[in-house]
């Protein structure tokens, strides 16, 4: 082989990892781990509607559609968010602070996302499902990211409401229609995201101080903060008994959000003599493995009950 070709393939080489690196840039504009979480809420939601094991098709194209749009919502949270981003230790290697990828070019592969969501769920599933969808998409990025988060301590309490939305997609995936079930369900995830949220910002408190974000614990003593954390959680499991009747679940369902929330709850009350940033981070480790275990388990005894 002649230096000619050693060249050429040398820089086909280098082609392909550039691509490469580019393409997982644009993934980690989606940010999967979030995507995962939202997802993990709106199958076994899908399940507790149908009364019965819904179509294999009807939860793939829900999905598909939902990560679609949940992607195109952190895609676009990262465009307006890149000057904090720049500022903040955690955020600081996202693609549009490291250059990898151009604002225009992630606010493009943004919006193709919503489009291609709202296209598939109207073309695969029905019309509430797609608008509901992309309607989490417009409030995540208008209301949140553009307005609240910059501007008051309430912001993770208002726009965690973006977050809920899956369980609501799920369902009319389902039905075609919303009920009571599915609004307390909505108000499960609602409730828990503060406590999720700020049990994090703990930790990176001075990150949001430095780039002047007022999420609660970066502007509230710690005890004041800790007393919403474990309000917040209380009202969480709560609610999550409530729906066990609201969605008829019976006896098995309550035992496991019982004990689910017994634990969640003791860890958050931990967090009053040891309000450090190594409890609060294991708080936030564990409400992610709570609410997990809580659809996990709703999913499976609603397809027990009705298979």
């Amino acid at each position: 082989m002649d230096a000619r070709s050693l060249g050429g393939a040398g820089s086909a080489l280098l082609a392909q990892r550039s691509t490469l690196t580019r393409a997982r840039a644009y993934v980690a504009l989606t940010k999967p781990r979030i995507i995962e979480l939202l997802l993990v809420t709106t199958v076994p939601t899908m399940f507790v509607a149908a009364r019965h094991l819904p179509s294999f098709r009807l939860v793939v194209m829900t999905v598909i559609g939902g990560t679609l749009a949940a992607g195109g919502a952190n895609a676009m949270n990262m465009v307006y968010d890149r000057d904090i981003d720049a500022v903040m230790q955690r955020t600081r290697n996202r693609p549009l602070v490291t250059g990898a990828i151009s604002p225009l070019g992630a606010a493009a592969f943004a919006g193709g996302l919503e489009v291609a969501s709202f296209c598939l769920l109207l073309w695969q599933v029905n019309l509430l499902s797609a608008v509901l969808a992309v309607s989490a998409t417009a409030f995540y990025v208008g209301v949140y990211t553009m307005w609240l988060k910059r501007s008051t301590t309430q912001n993770i309490v208002i726009g965690g409401a973006a977050g809920a939305v899956p369980v609501l997609v799920g369902w009319s995936a389902v039905t075609d229609h919303l009920g009571v079930a599915p609004l307390v369900l909505f108000g499960v995830i609602f409730l828990w995201t503060p406590p999720h949220f700020w049990a994090l910002a703990v930790r990176y408190r001075d990150d949001y101080r430095a780039a002047n974000v007022p999420m609660l614990p970066a502007v509230t003593d710690l005890p004041a903060v800790v007393r919403q954390i474990v309000a917040y959680t209380a009202a969480t499991v709560a609610l999550s008994l409530v729906f066990g009747p609201v969605a008829h679940l019976g006896v098995a369902y309550l035992a496991a959000a019982g004990v689910l929330g017994a634990v969640f709850l003791t860890r958050a009350a931990r967090l009053v003599g040891d309000p450090s940033p190594q409890r609060a981070m294991r708080l936030f480790g564990w409400s992610i493995t709570y609410l997990t275990l809580l659809f996990a388990a709703m999913g499976v005894i609603a397809a027990i009950q009705h298979p």
